[in-house]
């Protein structure tokens, strides 16, 4: 079961300083390749998930940090004075109890000049919630904006610590139902949530997929949500087979995604059209389900087709996408783009900083954002929420590989038309 913290709860300073001896475990202090003699460090917090069931969300993050630490090895300058960048690396283990707690010991003790919290819901939220607490800027990403708002009571009023660029669950419909307009099917949606905070928000009836997929002209049936790592999706495949869904929708991780998949060829429940978020963000997930993988689809966040290239190193999409696959052997991941770009973010808010000592230097900074990166423009300016930034997001689909087992297609640019062209058309699941 997925563990939850309420955002209106935190941790007092006893309460964290008790913990602290279990807090040191796991973490990673990555070294300096070199220091400039006599200057002031600048502490950047990351908090990321590099093992448990997100731990796909959080592959890219070590390996990026790794890239950025060679990249500041010498400093940064920063209004004439050169700074010694310290990047102190944790590991979340997937828990958001954790993630609280780690941010506190990097806020209390290690007295963290910003924060990274780089992966899900689960992990974001409960730092954000730490860095909203004690007064620390705070940058996030790779969760849609209504689940790092809306929980924490961000709907009533600005935060002043926290900040986060990505797309929201508006975007992602739109997207949805572009790929599905595109399918000939009856436009009865079944409904897949998992019972912890992203399927809340993915599921609430106010604000989330339901009343928008009906909204949008499809009929969407929700029945309960799952208990995530659960063994048995009767209930869940029952209300979709009477309902006669074949569509379906969501949002879950790749473990409970297989075996609803195969559960769904047990029960001779076969859709013409599965498309859910997170879960089939990545090729390893889809090779997880072997030949069922073929046609899922899924959201795109970043691919090397994006036409935008590094504020830090003048890379282009492709380019960092070449060198992950080359370095590590591993298939490009969409998670890449936005560890980039949220270290894009980072060193241009200490750059323009008045005092990158300074926390609330760094926050008005951070707030004042106007970047070209990875993943798009980045400005806090023009966002639906005053702490928040949207980002591209388009449709696709994966299909069989040449150089991979799989390949994700664009198949939907209906939201952004003038930043990528769809390089295939959307073609039904076959389940035979």
């Amino acid at each position: 079961m997925t563990l939850k913290i309420n955002p209106k709860d935190h941790l007092d300073r006893r309460t964290l300083l008790k913990g602290l001896g279990a807090v040191t475990a796991a973490t990673i202090a990555l070294p300096h390749a070199a220091r400039a003699r006599g200057a002031k460090t600048i502490k950047i917090g990351v908090i990321s998930p590099m093992t448990g069931p997100l731990s796909l969300f959080g592959e890219t993050d070590e390996y990026t940090t790794a890239k950025i630490m060679e990249l500041v090895a010498d400093g940064i300058e920063v209004n004439g004075e050169t700074y010694n960048i310290e990047i102190l690396l944790r590991d979340a283990q997937s828990n958001p109890n954790r993630a609280a707690e780690l941010a506190g010991d990097l806020i209390l003790n290690d007295e963290v000049a910003l924060m990274l919290p780089a992966s899900t819901t689960d992990i974001n939220n409960p730092t954000a919630d730490q860095c909203e607490l004690y007064g620390v800027p705070c940058i996030s990403s790779n969760s849609p904006w209504q689940a790092f708002v809306m929980p924490r009571g961000g709907g009533e009023a600005p935060f002043n610590w926290t900040y986060h660029f990505f797309w929201g669950l508006e975007d992602v419909l739109g997207t949805f139902t572009g790929m599905w307009k595109s399918i000939e099917t009856n436009g009865k949606v079944g409904m897949l949530f998992p019972r912890n905070a992203d399927g809340e928000t993915w599921g609430n009836e106010d604000y989330g997929l339901p009343p928008a997929v009906r909204d949008a002209g499809f009929e969407a049936f929700a029945p309960s949500m799952f208990e995530p790592r659960t063994n048995d999706f009767s209930a869940q495949i029952s209300t979709f087979k009477a309902n006669d869904c074949e569509i379906v929708g969501g949002i879950t991780y790749v473990a409970d995604l297989k075996t609803f998949i195969t559960q769904c060829k047990q029960q001779n429940y076969t859709p013409k059209v599965v498309t859910v978020a997170a879960a089939l963000l990545f090729p390893s997930g889809i090779e997880a389900m072997g030949e069922l993988g073929e046609g899922m689809s899924s959201e795109v966040w970043w691919t090397p087709a994006f036409p935008y290239t590094s504020s830090l190193t003048g890379q282009t999409s492709q380019e960092i996408a070449d060198i992950w696959e080359a370095e590590t052997g591993k298939q490009w991941t969409q998670p890449l783009g936005y560890s980039h770009a949220l270290w894009e973010v980072i060193l241009d808010t200490l750059k323009r900083s008045s005092d990158p000592l300074d926390r609330e230097a760094n926050r008005d900074a951070l707030a004042a954002t106007n970047l070209e990166t990875l993943v798009g423009h980045i400005s806090f300016a023009d966002g639906p929420h005053p702490n928040v930034c949207k980002t591209p997001i388009f449709g696709g689909q994966w299909v069989e590989g040449e150089t991979w087992p799989f390949d994700l297609k664009i198949v939907d640019n209906s939201l952004y038309p003038d930043v990528l062209e769809p390089d295939a058309q959307m073609k039904p699941l076959d389940w035979s």
